[in-house]
């Protein structure tokens, strides 16, 4: 290259697709990745022969010693991608127009593939995910179900760090602080469980508030990956939990609140973020006990309405029309009959007009001292 720049006086450029790949397919080679970022440096840096290096991938650049010299680039990444926020994925915008194009309903769109949100670009969302719901006309789950994340799982099981209670308490809609700077950029070396979330970042897995450092679920259609890997998992009354979560929604719908109570016992479960003391704690076991709710539902937690808020409150989605609004109170060391006073008494329902005739209003509530579970469930009265 240098001696035909030397010859033509014409520059190179050079671009690099995965660049990243040799972290991924040998990522416990220490030498192997030495090798190879020594190549890169020796290939492009300083070299008056070229006049751009592009290089794409899923890691940042190794941090490796010596070898991480490769500091001639400017890194675009999940973090902090910068002027590239609004190529990351799809827009709003393109999404409406796509959604337009294509008979599909943008709500629907957003809660599966929306989520993503960086500085400049409040609203991304994942691109393959959109071009194939666009091509086939359905909503689903088109994530790619990598080697990545099963071997990340193992991380996961370990619980290293906790990162067990951290992924539960983010399926429950939770966000975790987190600290990126840590990441060493390959996928072998987790010193902490920020690194692995680090890691989850950067693949997609979970999005990134920089403002306020912490990590989330960004939609549906990764929250069904969580789910996916907890249940089939040794979580243990977790597991059931959310496997069982399509029978506590039904029950709810059939008025059985002795088998609703019965499934949120076995949701309950502790974290180091969220100890089972308050309506808080509840409200996050509700929420794994009703995760199948969320493909119905649109779930709101401290939703206003009347002279107070709601602590949950689930309207159904547009496709889902028929299903009845749960409005659902939580009380700690009470009774559940007291939490749908507190619904009728401070008028809940006043915002939830449209839904009158079909809405049921669910009391739970919980006895520190027997540790059971009690639910009261009656259809509002128009």
């Amino acid at each position: 290259m240098q001696d035909i720049y030397g010859k033509t006086g014409c520059p190179f450029v050079v671009i690099i697709d995965e660049w990243d790949c040799v972290f991924r397919a040998y990522k416990t080679e220490s030498r192997a990745q030495e090798q190879y970022l020594d190549f890169l440096r020796d290939l492009i840096k300083d070299k008056g022969y070229i006049h751009l290096a592009y290089m794409t991938g899923i890691l940042p650049i190794r941090k490796y010693g010596t070898h991480s010299a490769l500091n001639m680039f400017d890194e675009f990444t999940m973090l902090a991608p910068g002027p590239l926020a609004a190529y990351v994925g799809f827009t709003e915008n393109e999404v409406a127009g796509l959604c337009e194009k294509y008979g599909m309903d943008m709500e629907e769109v957003k809660n599966w593939y929306d989520g993503y949100f960086f500085e400049g670009e409040n609203s991304v969302y994942s691109p393959r995910s959109v071009v194939s719901c666009m091509r086939f006309g359905k909503i689903g789950n088109y994530w790619n179900q990598t080697e990545t994340f099963e071997a990340l799982q193992v991380y996961i099981d370990l619980n290293f760090d906790s990162l067990k209670e951290d992924v539960l308490s983010m399926v429950a809609g939770e966000r975790i602080p987190v600290n990126t700077e840590s990441f060493t950029n390959d996928m072998a070396t987790f010193r902490t469980g920020d690194d692995v979330l680090t890691l989850l970042i950067h693949l997609g897995y979970l999005g990134y508030d920089q403002a306020n450092r912490c990590v989330f679920i960004p939609n549906s259609e990764i929250r069904f990956e969580y789910v996916n890997a907890v249940s089939v998992s040794d979580w243990g009354e977790v597991s059931k939990a959310l496997r069982n979560s399509a029978d506590t929604l039904n029950a709810i719908w059939q008025g059985q609140p002795r088998e609703v109570a019965e499934r949120m016992k076995e949701a309950h479960f502790e974290t180091p973020h969220i100890r089972y003391n308050d309506e808080n704690a509840l409200s996050y076991t509700i929420s794994l006990a009703l995760y199948a709710a969320r493909n119905f539902y649109t779930v709101h937690r401290e939703l206003a309405g009347g002279k107070g808020y709601a602590d949950l409150v689930f309207l159904p989605r547009k496709r889902f029309a028929e299903k009845p609004a749960l409005v659902v109170e939580l009380k700690w060391d009470k009774n559940a009959k007291g939490a749908l006073e507190q619904i009728k008494k401070k008028e809940y329902c006043g915002s939830l007009e449209e839904y009158q005739g079909n809405l049921l209003l669910v009391g739970v509530n919980y006895n520190k001292k027997t540790k059971a579970h009690e639910c009261i469930i009656v259809e509002a009265q128009k």
